[in-house]
């Protein structure tokens, strides 16, 4: 098992008795996934993605990772929310924030299409200038304005450097299977393609193909990842909340959500978690947040964030519970060194290894922050490594989709998300949105 929940930081705020009359709700979310049921059960590809997933597009990834890793300087994944966030969240658990700077081999991987920012672009244009590009654009439709964008400079620039027959040999596209411009426009050009599942939603997707090329063009072994997924998937099949952490984490975190805990932070205790409490924030965020309800994820980085947001974690207002990420990270380790002077105090930590520091951080503030009243649920992950963390996604989506079923709720849709996008075409001017312009740009005004 390479996740174990502790929960000895949450019984003063949750008995068991209360965890006990979570069971039935609990069995009746995992029912509605195992039989395919519930709300949005269309959207249920995940469940079995560790061992059904396609193994010739597997080894096509592979095989495709290979060949940008030998045949260019920079690789630019293009794609917004689920289609990138999972994959550089992977990448930086696994490989490190420095990336770019440390690698040994292969390129540079950039993330593009993300943002609507003038500077972010030009800055990204000009990183390429001089090297050999690859990309891949994610995009289930190719019409997301985000993306679609940053694909028209990037497509435009590699045609134009290398022409149409190289730029086909470095262009690669992940996109829906038989449907959408973007389909149709990389079938019409010769480009290599890889499938975006119909039944995998975007939060869910970092385990296909929308995550796993830009994952494999970082060195990182895919299949290693995959086996930490299937090993969630059997290891996380029981209702019982006793037996599956999962599921123990969801009631745990819907016990608190009906105390009037509406906040949950996660908390990581080193830099290369950042963006992996981002990946979280989209999957609970977008899976929850809806019909009036939801636990608003938010997330920070220990130390760093105690000197920052500390003050109001311990003593704030008392709407919020933390989940603390554990990862028993050993392969760098670094001994403080010795002062003859002792300027600074420090002189009782030379010679100690400076992960210890940092766990006797995180007990000192699991302790502080409970005594100041704020629940603590902590996720020992046993390893840093390809399987732990393929473990990890796995029992976030599963323990995401059970918690959003026993909140009330689709834990796979998010009709909220076009309301700024109908809003945004409307005011830029999109055929067919003439009247809506008019009264927005009215309100506006």
């Amino acid at each position: 098992m390479y996740v174990t929940l502790r929960d000895q930081f949450v019984r003063q705020f949750v008995t068991e008795k209360e965890l006990e009359a979570m069971r039935p709700e609990i069995a009746q979310a995992h029912e509605k996934i195992v039989k395919k049921n519930g709300a949005g059960s269309d959207f249920l590809g995940w469940k079995e993605l560790p061992q059904a997933y396609d193994r010739e597009e597997f080894a096509r990834i592979a095989e495709c990772a290979a060949y940008i890793r030998s045949h260019c300087d920079v690789f630019i994944a293009i794609g917004i929310g689920g289609s990138y966030l999972g994959a550089r969240a992977v990448i930086e658990f696994l490989r490190s924030p420095y990336h770019n700077e440390l690698r040994k081999d292969g390129p540079a991987i950039y993330f593009a299409g993300n943002s609507i920012s003038a500077s972010g672009l030009c800055e990204l244009v000009k990183l390429c200038e001089g090297k050999d590009v690859c990309i891949n654009v994610i995009s289930k439709s190719g019409t997301t304005t985000e993306p679609a964008v940053a694909f028209r400079v990037f497509h435009k620039m590699l045609v134009d450097k290398y022409g149409e027959e190289e730029a086909r040999r470095r262009i690669f596209v992940t996109t829906d299977k038989a449907r959408g411009t973007l389909k149709q426009f990389a079938d019409k050009k010769g480009y290599q393609t890889f499938v975006v599942p119909d039944d995998v939603g975007g939060r869910y997707s970092v385990l296909t193909p929308v995550g796993l090329l830009p994952i494999a063009v970082a060195g990182i072994d895919i299949k290693a990842l995959m086996e930490g997924a299937a090993c969630a998937m059997k290891e996380l099949s029981s209702p019982d909340i006793d037996k599956n952490g999962a599921y123990r984490y969801a009631a745990i975190r819907n016990a608190l959500y009906r105390k009037g805990k509406v906040n949950e932070i996660l908390v990581s205790y080193e830099p290369y978690g950042q963006l992996f409490n981002e990946w979280w924030k989209q999957l609970f965020g977008e899976s929850e947040g809806k019909d009036g309800k939801g636990i608003f994820p938010v997330s920070v980085v220990f130390s760093t964030d105690l000197h920052s947001l500390g003050q109001y974690i311990q003593q704030g207002e008392r709407i919020m519970f933390e989940t603390v990420l554990n990862v028993k990270d050993g392969e760098n380790r670094f001994l403080i060194p010795n002062d003859p002077n002792n300027i600074d105090g420090l002189n009782f930590l030379s010679g100690m290894d400076l992960n210890d520091v940092k766990v006797t951080a995180m007990n000192g503030t699991l302790l502080a922050h409970t005594d100041g009243q704020v629940p603590n649920i902590v996720l020992d992950v046993s390893e840093r490594s390809e399987r732990s963390l393929g473990y990890l996604i796995y029992f976030f989506e599963l323990a995401c989709a059970v918690s959003g079923y026993v909140l009330g709720v689709n834990p796979f849709d998010q009709p909220g998300v076009e309301a700024y996008k109908k809003n945004m075409f409307a005011l830029l001017g999109k055929p067919g949105y003439e009247e809506q312009q008019k009264e927005l740009q009215k309100r506006i005004k």
